[in-house]
């Protein structure tokens, strides 16, 4: 179990992926007003929201249809039984 919670932690925070800031994009942010790292925000912000939201939707979906079928199921079940 706890070799399982090592790798799990490994795997959550891999140290390359720190590594991983162009050093050229950093620069350029630094040095850029007000008015571009907001630009910079709003974008990350577009680029980030709109698949967790479709995401979320579809696990939604799943389950809503998961719930149906199994009421769906349990149903006919009990029509069989009578």
């Amino acid at each position: 179990m706890a070799i399982a919670l090592i790798a799990l932690l490994m795997l959550a925070a891999p140290l390359p992926a720190f590594s991983q800031s162009c050093a050229l994009c950093y620069t350029q942010a630094a040095s850029a007003g007000a008015r571009m790292i907001d630009a910079l925000r709003s974008g990350i912000l577009i680029l980030i929201v709109p698949p967790t939201l479709m995401s979320v939707c579809m696990v939604f979906i799943m389950r809503h249809k998961s719930n149906q079928f199994r009421l769906e199921k349990e149903v006919s079940d009990r029509d069989r039984n009578w």
